[in-house]
Formats: structure tokens, sequence, C-alpha cells
């Protein structure tokens, strides 16, 4: 990517009257679109719209909001700053990540409808996929998304989405977004990339040819792990209505609070990339030569396998490492549970460090399963402490429960 210029959103859900917003850097826009000083006080913060309904000067005569179910204020201006960052025509926010996958899943598929998912996907997405969405009569096909040639294999005529994380949880794999969409040029599939691991300020999917990005705000965009929330963004009106629709029917919206603390994140999501992916750059480096480690997972390694297509199509690499230990199943979760500086809980992209054992945590849910991770993998959320303590803890964890005699 080139200097973040990116260009605003539109009304209620984004798109071009995300203002009158002429500032057309990233960083800036992360700070000011659809935040405007409030025009009654002159704060420089927005108000939270803490209300259920509003005032109708008539019957059916009203200001734009009407009932917080179906808008809100402060949503809006989440919906607004969301689709600017990805460059997007609309955003809409939900009540958590899983609330906006599933609005994708059931409500643009029907039944006899096949979805392609990532072999190396969320637990909490194929668990939805597999427990949830496949009971409506929606099938679905594990495929390796950075196999271009497997992905074309699996597609079936009645594949109506395709579903990509990039990079992959927990394994880090790097999908060619613009390749993958090249393989959708003659097929009716809509692409959907997962955008959480990277966030806006790492990677914008639909200028790769996504036809809808997907996030749990809950992660970077957030940045403070102190709030739930998803969001979808795209450009065509048909799937807005679709969505909308839908979300108000069923009622998956998020609250003004939780919009609001999420537009906080974003105000210094820029700033906070740069730090992730700088110490998670360090902390891959030193587990790489670690003797107590065996692979080290992070697209930012000359030698990760997706190196190349990470550079080509990201801005940076992000702030998640996964690794694997030597000595035995048991190891990995010793290892997670000796940390002092990473914490040992779900999650990731707060501003502190988080550790995990992917196969009894994140990633239970797919034991058993073609998404089946090792037990020796543990994934880490670097956060923005000082590096040398990052390093450091990791380096008195290893040494405390991997025996001398199995290092390498």
């Amino acid at each position: 990517m080139d200097d973040r210029r990116f260009t605003p959103g539109d009304g209620a859900h984004g798109g071009p009257d995300a203002a009158d917003w002429s500032a057309d850097h990233f960083d800036t826009r992360a700070i000011h679109v659809g935040q405007e000083p409030d025009p009654v006080t002159g704060s420089v913060i927005p108000p939270i719209y803490q209300t259920s309904t509003y005032v109708q000067e008539a019957v059916g005569v009203h200001r734009g909001y009407e009932y917080s179910r179906t808008d809100n204020p402060t949503r809006t201006a989440l919906h607004q700053v969301l689709a600017s960052l990805e460059g997007g025509a609309w955003c809409l926010a939900y009540a958590s990540g899983l609330a906006a996958t599933q609005n994708l899943m059931m409500y643009l598929l029907r039944p006899g409808d096949h979805l392609l998912l990532s072999d190396d996907a969320y637990g909490g997405t194929y668990r939805l996929a597999a427990k949830v969405v496949a009971n409506y009569g929606i099938d679905f096909d594990l495929v390796d998304m950075a196999d271009l040639d497997a992905v074309r294999a699996a597609l079936r005529p009645e594949t109506k989405l395709v579903w990509v994380e990039t990079p992959t949880n927990p394994y880090l794999k790097i999908v060619d977004i613009a390749g993958v969409a090249g393989v959708l040029a003659d097929h009716p599939a809509r692409l959907v990339v997962d955008n959480t691991f990277a966030s806006p300020a790492v990677q914008r999917p639909l200028d790769h040819g996504a036809d809808f990005v997907l996030h749990s705000t809950t992660k970077y965009l957030g940045g403070h792990s102190d709030v739930v929330g998803g969001a979808i963004v795209g450009n065509d009106d048909e799937s807005l209505d679709i969505l909308k629709f839908h979300q108000n029917a069923a009622g998956a919206v998020p609250g003004p609070f939780d919009c609001w603390l999420t537009l906080r994140g974003i105000k210094t999501l820029a700033v906070r990339m740069e730090r992730h992916g700088a110490n998670a750059m360090a902390v891959a480096e030193f587990l790489r030569e670690h003797d107590a480690v065996d692979r080290v997972f992070y697209p930012g390694l000359a030698d990760h396998p997706g190196h190349e297509v990470a550079a080509r199509q990201m801005r940076g690499f992000s702030g998640m490492v996964s690794f694997t230990t030597r000595g035995g199943p048991d190891i990995a979760a010793e290892v997670a549970g000796r940390t002092r500086v990473f914490q040992l809980a779900e999650s990731l992209g707060g501003v502190e460090s988080l550790i995990e054992h992917p196969g009894r945590m994140t990633h239970a849910s797919v034991a058993g399963t073609g998404a089946e991770v090792e037990d020796t993998l543990v994934r880490l959320s670097v956060g923005i402490e000082h590096v040398a303590d990052l390093v450091e803890d990791l380096r008195q964890a290893l040494a405390a429960v991997v025996p001398a005699g199995i290092r390498r």
C-alpha cells in the first residue's frame, strides 16, 4: 500500500457525506471522520447517544432516527469511519464479530447453497458453519485458501460465499486476496475477507477484489480489551439492504457505549499497529533462534511461505505470532501458563500482550475436524509494552518449562 491515502464513506452507514471531510490520510480520517465536534456544546468528542427512542415531529416524520435498534447516531459515526478506513460504500456494526459472521452466512445464503471456508479458520467461525448454518441446509467445505488451484477445484455451481482469513487464525497463513478474486471472476460466489488480524491500517481487502470485509471490532479496532463488537463493510446497495433489514429484524446491534469505545480505539489504530508490528517482528526473530522452539509463524519473516504476498498486499505484518514448542503435547500449555507480562487469555489485538493455547482454548471447537490445530501450538497477541520485557518474559517461560535435553 501507499501512504494511506483513502476515500471517505457516506450517510448513516458510510459513504460520501461521511461528512464534508477532505483530509485524505488514514491517520487523520481515523480521528475525524464521523466524529465532528458536538455542534451544541463544542465538545471535541461527540456525545454518546444513550437513548432507546427519539421524539418524532409528526407521525412518521423524524430526523433520521426513530428507534435505536434500527439506527443510533453513535453507531452512525462508527459506520462512517469504518467505511472510510476500509474504502467501502457502507458499514454495518454488530454486537459481536460472530453476530456479523452469522448475518453474512445466514442472510446471504439459502438452503442448498454452498460455503467455502478456510481450513485454518477461527474456531468460532468453524463452529457456526458446522453446528448452526449447516442445520439450515447450507453445505460447507474447508480448503487451503493459499492454494489457488485448490480453491478453484473446490468451487461448485452452488458455491455462493468464499470465506477467507488473512492472516489466518492461528497459523498466520497469507492468502492472496486478488488471486482468489481472480479465481472467482467468472463465478457467482462472492468473496468475504475477515480482516480482523490485520485491521484496515495494515490491509484493505476491498482494494484487492473482496466483496465484503468482516471484523471482530473487539480486537485491533477497539484495541483495549474492553468492548465486544463486529462489523461488515461492503459496496453494493442490494447486500446492504438485505443485511440491514435482517439486522433490524433480528436485533444483532451494538449499544451506543460499545460503539463509542470502538470509536475511541480507532483514533489510535495507526500508531498502535506500528508498535504491534515492530514488537511482533522482534518476538518472532527471538523465537526463531530459540532452541526450545520448533517452528515460528509470522508473515514478516522472510522465510514465511506467504511473505512475498503479505509484503505486496499489507502495510506491515500486524501483531500476531504463533509458534510450536519442542517436547510433547503438554509443553505448549505449560509455557502459556508461565509467562508474566504476556497474560493467559483468549482474544487479541489489545494494547496488552496475551498468550494462549489454541488447542485447548480458542480452537477447542475444531478438535477432531479438518481444522484441528497442533497441541504444541502457542498463539501470541503481541502488545505495545517495551519489547525487551516481552522477549525476556518468553525467555524465562521457555527456560522454565522445556527440558534442556529435548532442545535442538
